[in-house]
């Protein structure tokens, strides 16, 4: 059983929620400790509450998910983990999650948004999704990068002496619209060609809808990206203009990923396309050399 119940909290989706260090990052706070730990405790914080949401999506879903060539495996599914121990477990998660972040809030200091406000609306946002929310198209997509978004807000206001950057949120709720979205045209090709089912509401979507969206939200996310990057908050920050040679990273990775989707039929686990796919992590990884060099080379160029 206990087995069974870590799967069902579907750890792989953790890496979601590094998110929250992207302040941490871009607010040249590394050799903070405190800000450090900080951090991972609200790390921490949003993987019990994600675990605790996939919990209950398994249970509203559970029925569905029985035919399913896939999702029939998973745990509640399956019948290897019984409907009352998976809200049991998803309650103690979310309770313990909430604690731990209103223990957060405390030493906060003056910011005006409580870090615990971030962490229960996301909890609320991802209870009304699983159970009414995903059924709304366009929605459930906007739905999936608000919790995104919340994440990067979160991981800005776990610490004690940094804003968020507006630019830096919209890029994440664009990009994560990006990723929604091309999860959803994977579904539909599956469906498609006969080898899934899916829910009603994933039904209503369709390629030739899909492909013009995918592609519009592809150019807003590198653009609102790049105005990140020259924005003047982000060049007060790190004292120059530096990470604007990140751009082109970006670019190539937004439409790497877009490719993958459209011609390779990819997206439907966007957490294991993005380490699986080679020229993405080296693209990662070059992108995490560049935004390093034009933080601590000053003047770049």
């Amino acid at each position: 059983m206990i087995a069974a119940l870590i799967k069902a909290m579907r750890p792989h989706q953790w890496v979601k929620n590094l998110l929250v260090f992207a302040s941490l990052v871009f607010a040249h706070k590394l050799g903070d400790a405190e800000a450090i730990q900080r951090s991972v405790m609200a790390f921490c914080v949003f993987c019990l509450l994600s675990s605790s949401v996939y919990l209950l999506n398994d249970v509203v879903d559970a029925e569905a998910d029985r035919a399913h060539p896939r999702k029939r495996l998973r745990p509640i599914a399956a019948g290897t983990l019984s409907v009352p121990v998976a809200m049991l477990a998803a309650a103690v998660f979310s309770t313990s999650a909430l604690v731990w972040a209103w223990i957060l809030s405390q030493g906060q200091g003056e910011q005006a948004t409580p870090f615990i406000l971030l962490p229960a609306l996301y909890l609320g946002l991802q209870i009304a999704y699983s159970l009414f929310l995903k059924r709304i198209l366009i929605v459930d997509c906007v739905c999936v990068a608000l919790g995104f978004l919340l994440r990067v807000d979160a991981g800005s206001r776990v610490l004690t002496d940094v804003d968020s950057s507006s630019w830096l949120l919209l890029c994440t709720f664009f990009f994560s619209l990006f990723v929604a979205f091309c999860k959803r045209r994977n579904e539909v090709v599956k469906v498609s060609d006969g080898t899934g089912v899916t829910r009603e509401t994933m039904k209503r979507y369709t390629e030739k809808f899909l492909d013009p969206v995918i592609s519009s939200l592809a150019a807003i996310s590198i653009l609102s990206y790049a105005l990140y990057t020259q924005a003047e908050q982000t060049v007060r920050e790190h004292d120059s203009k530096n990470l604007i040679i990140t751009v082109p990273l970006v670019v190539y990775g937004v439409f790497r990923y877009q490719y993958l989707v459209q011609d390779r039929g990819e997206g439907g686990d966007p957490s294991r396309l993005l380490f699986r796919d080679r020229a993405l992590i080296l693209s990662g990884l070059a992108y995490a050399v560049t935004v390093w060099l034009a933080m601590t080379v000053n003047p770049l160029f």
